[in-house]
């Protein structure tokens, strides 16, 4: 079993745990349909296209049933 020869010093410690937690917002671009802000690569959450068709229909402010 590996066991370490010397103690991690806290700066040591610390400075491997800086990075830890941090996280890069989500790459946004403009639909091509609406020109809403949406993530790439995803249907548009407002008008429902992706890739120059709709792939989901939109959505009511009603429900039915």
């Amino acid at each position: 079993m590996a066991v370490p020869k010397r103690r991690t010093s806290r700066s040591k410690r610390n400075m491997r745990r800086a990075n830890h937690d941090k996280v890069t917002a989500p790459n946004l671009i403009a639909c091509a349909n609406c020109g809403e802000p949406s993530v790439a690569h995803r249907a548009c959450p407002s008008c429902g296209h992706y890739k120059g068709r709709e792939v989901k229909p939109k959505a009511t402010g009603a429900k039915e049933g």
